[in-house]
């Protein structure tokens, strides 16, 4: 991954933006010597919170099964046959 100084981000915006959408590369962007920012494309950013939304999910999953909240395919089936009519 490439590492950037905020000055550098600063004066060539367009230019590292039109990288980061070609080459789909992050790259951190460091202030006073410190990681402060990641800079990157539109579609990698989506499909992170996709990733990230389907984790929290299965997260949640194994949670509601650790505190014994399930239900029987049967049981499963009838609730879901209202929207499923």
């Amino acid at each position: 991954m490439r590492t950037e100084l905020v000055t550098t981000l600063k004066r060539r915006a367009t230019d590292l933006i039109t990288e980061i959408a070609t080459d789909h590369e992050p790259v951190l962007i460091t202030q006073h010597g410190l990681p402060a920012a990641y800079l990157v494309d539109v579609e990698s950013y989506e499909a992170m919170q996709a990733r990230i939304g389907l984790l929290e999910g299965i997260a949640k999953g194994e949670k509601a099964i650790e505190e014994g909240r399930v239900l029987t395919h049967a049981e499963a089936k009838k609730r879901m046959s209202r929207w499923l009519d």
